[in-house]
């Protein structure tokens, strides 16, 4: 099995919180396709990272998790790419891991 991670932004560069429907659309397309995700949306996860040696940016960000069997790495790009759309990143973390169940 894999883990599956996808880090999401709750709010544009700019600071404009994404409209709520967004990350709904985000949470039902990985349940109907994996049939399930767990989303941590009410404690967002915070992210910073380095733009320059004096520079520090920082994202509020909602993670959602899926497992799956196989592993569809195009797929994934594919998905990928189309959240850096819908929330106008650069780059979004998609990670994956492989898991063992207990």
């Amino acid at each position: 099995m894999h883990l599956i991670e996808i880090f999401v932004p709750l709010a544009d560069n700019d600071g404009s919180r994404f409209p709520q429907d967004y990350h709904e659309r985000v949470r039902q397309e990985l349940a109907d396709r994996f049939g399930g995700v767990t989303a941590y949306p009410r404690a967002p996860a915070s992210g910073l990272w380095k733009l320059s040696p004096s520079e520090t940016q920082q994202d509020d960000l909602v993670v959602y998790e899926v497992m799956a069997e196989t592993l569809d790495e195009a797929w994934w790009a594919d998905y990928r790419r189309q959240l850096e759309s819908v929330f106008r990143q650069e780059k979004l973390l998609v990670r994956a891991q492989q898991v063992n169940l207990l």
